[in-house]
């Protein structure tokens, strides 16, 4: 059989499919399954052994440009890749009019969410097949129960399984280290610099020193501040390649609700995650090592807290040898 995945983004999104993945290469024999992804999240799905290739879109990018002819020739370009064989099943886990646009393209009927499970209700007019999952489920068990639904086989009562390994570093971190996530796309997500530094100290005193992650001149600036009042390390800009490597060589994660704590998680290690702008009930930390999820909309977590949460996963982590 062969599958084309349509989960273009956001990071975590993305994450929070790839169980959905590896339940359908356990139960579907020969399974020959594609990947269309935002180009920067391209590396995610990269790093499953079950996708045999990654179909970049650069619609972001391209949106942007639309007039440009070399926008043109690179959509036309993709166009090509999606219908140069023929699908056997489009599987639309996005439930966008972007998504059934740039999924339609492909050869092959495009399946979906029925309505009102999906963020678009609009898009679900153009799936050929579609199935009812609950939009109050956990956003990985969304995707593993279409995913089943709609490739046959039964859910699977299972734990989820990522399926993903770290890559090979390029950076050099430290021998034994911590990873603090401290940078969000939106100011109302961010926890306060004071507390951030305070995580980084507890961690340092345990021998842990924190590798602070960024993304932008303005996010550099802020991890600069933190690791300097904990003695920490601002490692250079990181691919998300990259920054996979490191995170799957922390000894604990702690992080804000963003992509890369999602990852951490992903990749087995014991993560914290600080919402402050989002409830984690639908979307919270998931991953086979010692997980927690604090905070909420409206309800910025102490320190006393996250530092309690910190502690109770390093202490399971090493009771189970993690």
């Amino acid at each position: 059989m062969r599958v084309l995945i349509v989960k273009t983004s956001s990071m975590g999104d993305v994450v929070h499919a790839l169980p959905a993945l590896s339940d359908m290469v356990r139960h579907v024999p020969g399974l020959h399954a594609d990947w269309l992804v935002e180009a920067p999240f391209a590396a995610i799905p990269a790093l499953h052994p079950g996708v045999q290739q990654v179909l970049p879109l650069a619609w972001r990018k391209w949106r942007k440009r639309l007039f440009d002819r070399a926008t043109w020739q690179a959509m036309g370009q993709l166009r090509q890749q999606l219908r140069r064989e023929p699908y056997d099943v489009v599987l639309d886990m996005q439930g966008l009019l972007k998504s059934v646009v740039w999924g339609g393209l492909a050869r092959g009927p495009l399946v979906g969410y029925e309505r009102p499970g999906i963020r678009d209700p609009f898009a679900s007019r153009f799936y050929s097949r579609k199935v009812y999952v609950p939009w109050e489920m956990q956003a990985v068990e969304r995707c593993r129960r279409l995913a089943a639904a709609h490739l046959g086989y039964a859910l699977p009562a299972t734990a989820p399984e990522f399926g993903i390994q770290a890559p090979a570093p390029e950076w050099a971190a430290p021998a034994a280290f911590s990873v603090l996530i401290p940078c969000a796309s939106r100011p109302e997500k961010l926890w306060p610099n004071r507390d951030w530094t305070s995580v980084g100290q507890h961690l340092a005193g345990q021998g842990l020193p924190p590798v602070v992650l960024w993304g932008s001149d303005a996010e550099r600036h802020m991890a600069e501040a933190i690791a300097h009042g904990c003695g920490g390390v601002v490692p250079p800009f990181l691919s998300v390649k990259d920054t996979a490597a490191v995170l799957g060589r922390a000894t604990i994660v702690v992080g804000l609700d963003t992509g890369f704590t999602h990852l951490g998680a992903a990749l087995g290690r014991p993560t914290v995650g600080i919402y402050c702008d989002h409830e984690p009930g639908l979307a919270g930390i998931t991953g086979s090592g010692p997980v927690a999820s604090i905070g909420g909309r409206g309800q910025v977590p102490s320190l006393q807290a996250v530092l309690r949460l910190v502690d109770e996963a390093q202490s399971s982590s090493m009771r189970t040898g993690g």
